[in-house]
């Protein structure tokens, strides 16, 4: 299906898309831990990839990953207008993830990513996987 907005338009509108705040990730996910019991977590930590979330304690990063941003394997729709743009642009974030993933792990942080479109299809699984990585953390420094 073509694009019905200008090139001019769709940048406007895909410019006011922000990385904070978003209902769909962070915001989900705070409510879910909330919900769960979840504690200790910060956000706006000042650490390398920005996680959304950090558990300083025991050194756990959680990344919300939006499906088109960062290019779900299952739910990317390739657009089909500035193909070539949009193709270097997901594999950028993706190697990006990638450098992020591997630095915070250097550092002794465990690195979560989770999808937007399991923390919205799956929530309960998000949240055991999240309370069992904060878990081992908690074990492994005891």
């Amino acid at each position: 299906m073509a694009d019905v907005l200008t090139r001019r338009a769709r940048s406007e509108l895909m410019s006011r898309v922000r990385s904070r705040g978003n209902k769909s990730t962070e915001l989900r996910l705070v409510l879910l831990m909330r919900a769960g019991g979840v504690t200790g977590w910060r956000r706006g930590r000042k650490l390398f990839g920005k996680p959304d979330f950090v558990f300083p304690e025991v050194r756990v990063a959680v990344f919300v990953d939006g499906d088109f941003w960062h290019g779900h394997p299952k739910t990317f729709r390739q657009p089909k207008g500035n193909f070539e743009f949009w193709q270097q642009k997901i594999t950028r974030n993706r190697a990006r993830d990638r450098i992020v993933n591997r630095s915070l792990r250097v550092k002794g942080w465990r690195v979560l990513r989770i999808w937007e479109s399991t923390l919205a299809k799956r929530p309960a699984s998000v949240l055991r996987r999240l309370n069992a990585a904060i878990a081992q953390r908690f074990l492994e420094q005891t």
